[in-house]
Order: structure tokens, then C-alpha cells, then sequence
């Protein structure tokens, strides 16, 4: 799409054919658009098309009658069904009088100049509107930076609760935003010390106070990108240290239900062998069963002090996770939904494989 803007009494309005002093603005331009703008203002066709490549870099090349200039901005794409932050050339071209903006889409940032939110805005000064396009990069990299913290922040709030699947991959993708975000703002910070280097540039006192700002807010964002960077980096491992602790606990409570079954079964499994009961205790006593469970029911108890005293009895842990769930009323607990899951699957599969070899014991001592 091909549109021509120019600015009267600081008035922005569209024309339809070019004109002195216009800003031809290119969103996602065809070959045929392409070529009508390289024809029109002898520009080189390749360097218009060079900012719809996803992959090139940010650059100043000064060419004969022109200087194109190339920085990436922040812009936002669906990635694993859900919406994050990467980054996209925005080609910028000075000629004589005009000034050619390219861009595989619409872009918030060239959107403020259109919809008259940018004070003192002039198609005509020219580098003023360069710079002005820069600082409103800059300002776009911060804003986007502080929804990403934010996002970071809501995701650490879950840690202690329930830590999903989800979460590890948004962190993910928040991590990959900030690769993105740290490569491209050094990026452009190159060409900013360029631009100020450059004497072929026509530039009035403002507009370097101006550039100056924009070098400040761009080394702000790379400050920023490199400490929200370090605090998703110690996110990731305190999640990751949660999940382990988390895994510890359950085994620690598997094991604790290990133990105390393995009782039961270790005596069911020496009344059941297949020997004379001559030699067997209470094998021949009215109370024999009695006395076996009774010896069984202490042992057990004997164990379960021994746990609740070493802070690994199941039962008072199952109790309390039980106890957190009715208090805030969630599903969810220290385990996780699946986790919980998974756990009471196994101690009610558990409690049947006991109850078989109880009923194998009464076999046995009765028939």
C-alpha cells in the first residue's frame, strides 16, 4: 500500500500524486509500488525492498542523491497460540526533498504521525521527522518491556501456587522476546552514533538536542532489556527449583506410603508361604489372626511415629494439602491438579493391593 502524506500549518493531510516535501509512506508495498517510487525519486529498487526482509540489519548506507537508513522496531506475532513481542527492519530513505518510509505492516509508531499525536511534526524537516520516528521507537521498545516485566511478574505470583506447563512456556517465549529486544537495540544504537557522526546529514541545533534524547532513551532500553533479561533468568530458576522441591515432597511421600504398606505385607507374605504350621506362631491358636493384625496394627503405628517424627508422615501432609484446597477453594494443590490426581490414584491402587493380601492372610489361616 502506497500513501502520501504532507504537512501544511502543521497540518497533516493525504495527497494523491507526489509532491515536494511529501512523506510517501509504504506499508508492505508491491513490485509495481516499489517500482513507481524508485523511478520517481531514482532510488535503487533493492534498497526499497531491502527493509520487507525480515532478516535484514540495521544500517545507514549513504548513496548517491539518497541515504537509506535501517532500524528494527518492535511489533507483535502469534507464536504457540498466544500473542508476544519480536522485532521487524523499518526502512527509512532521505532524499532531496521527500522522505520514503518502508515497513511490512502498520506500525504504531508511524501510526502517531498520522493521527497528529506527535507535537511540532513537519514532513518537510526532514531530519527532525527522522529523529522524531527513532524517538518514538525507543519509547515503543520501553513500553513494550514494562508488559513484558509484567507478564514476568504474573507468572512468579503462580510459582507457589500452580505451576502449569503453560507458564514454562510463556517464560520461554518472554525470554526469546528479550534476545530479540537486546540484539536489535544495539543495533540501532549503532546507527544513532552514526547519524550524529555524519556532516552530509543536514542538521539544525534542535535536532541534535533531539538525537541526543533519542541515544538516552535507546541506552535506557538496552538497560532495561539487560535487567528484566536477568530477572526472567531468575524466574526460570526458581520455578525450576519449585518444581524439583515439589517432586521431592512426592516422592518423599510415596516413600513414607511404601514403607509403612511394605509391613502388611512382609508378614501376609510369611503367613502365606506354603510350609507345615507347625512351626508358624498362633498358627494353631484360636486367636492367631487376632494376634497377627494386632502384631501388624503395632508395627505400623511403631513406623508412623517414626515418620511423623522425621517430618515424613503422608497422612498429615495429605491432611494439610486437603485442609489448603477448602481454605482458598481451588482445585489445585501443592502438587498440581495432575499431581493430585496421580497421587490419590495411587494410594487408593495402594490400599487395594493391601487389602488383597489381607484377604489372602484370612484364606490361608481360616480354610
Amino acid at each position: 500500500m502506497l500513501t502520501i502524506y504532507r504537512t501544511d500549518d502543521c497540518v497533516i493531510h493525504e495527497l494523491d500524486e507526489f509532491q515536494e516535501g511529501a512523506w510517501i509512506n509504504l506499508v508492505n508495498p508491491t513490485m509495481e509500488e516499489s517500482q513507481e517510487v524508485a523511478e520517481n525519486f531514482e532510488i535503487d529498487i533493492a534498497d526499497i525492498r531491502a527493509a520487507l526482509d525480515e532478516e535484514e540489519s540495521s544500517r545507514i548506507d549513504l548513496e548517491d542523491g539518497y541515504t537509506l537508513i535501517l532500524v528494527d522496531i518492535p511489533t507483535t506475532e502469534i507464536r504457540h497460540e498466544s500473542k508476544n513481542y519480536t522485532t521487524i527492519p523499518l526502512g527509512i530513505i532521505l532524499t532531496t526533498e521527500n522522505l520514503i518510509t518502508i515497513c511490512t505492516e502498520e506500525t504504531p509508531i508511524l501510526q502517531h504521525f498520522i493521527q497528529r499525536r506527535v507535537r511540532e511534526f513537519s514532513t518537510k524537516k526532514k531530519m527532525r521527522f527522522v529523529y522524531q520516528i527513532l524517538f518514538r521507537t525507543a519509547a515503543m521498545y520501553q513500553s513494550n518491556l514494562r508488559i513484558i516485566d509484567k507478564k514476568r511478574t504474573e507468572i512468579e505470583e503462580r510459582v507457589g501456587d500452580n505451576t502449569e506447563d503453560v507458564d514454562l512456556i510463556e517464560l520461554h517465549e518472554l525470554e526469546s522476546t528479550m534476545v530479540y529486544f537486546a540484539t536489535s537495540l544495539r543495533a540501532n544504537g549503532v546507527v544513532l552514533e552514526r547519524l550524529s557522526r555524519y556532516k552530509r546529514l543536514e542538521q539544525y541545533p534542535e535536532d541534535k538536542e533531539l538525537l541526543g534524547d533519542v541515544i538516552v532513551e535507546n541506552q535506557q532500553a538496552i538497560e532495561m532489556t539487560s535487567i528484566y533479561r536477568d530477572i526472567i533468568n531468575g524466574t526460570r530458576e526458581l520455578m525450576s527449583s519449585v518444581i524439583n522441591n515439589r517432586l521431592n515432597n512426592v516422592m518423599k511421600y510415596l516413600t513414607s506410603i511404601t514403607l509403612v504398606m511394605a509391613i502388611p505385607t512382609i508378614i501376609s507374605g510369611i503367613y502365606g508361604m506354603n510350609v507345615r504350621s507347625e512351626g508358624m506362631p498362633g498358627a494353631n491358636s484360636p486367636y492367631g489372626f487376632a494376634i497377627v493384625c494386632g502384631a501388624m496394627v503395632v508395627i505400623c503405628i511403631i513406623a508412623l511415629l517414626l515418620l511423623k517424627k522425621k517430618n515424613m508422615l503422608w497422612v498429615f501432609c495429605l491432611g494439610n494439602i486437603i485442609e489448603k484446597n477448602r481454605t482458598e477453594k481451588s482445585v489445585s494443590s501443592d502438587f498440581g491438579e495432575g499431581n493430585n490426581f496421580l497421587f490419590v490414584s495411587g494410594l487408593t491402587l495402594f490400599c487395594f493391593r493391601r487389602i488383597l493380601f489381607a484377604k489372602g492372610i484370612i484364606t490361608i489361616l481360616f480354610y
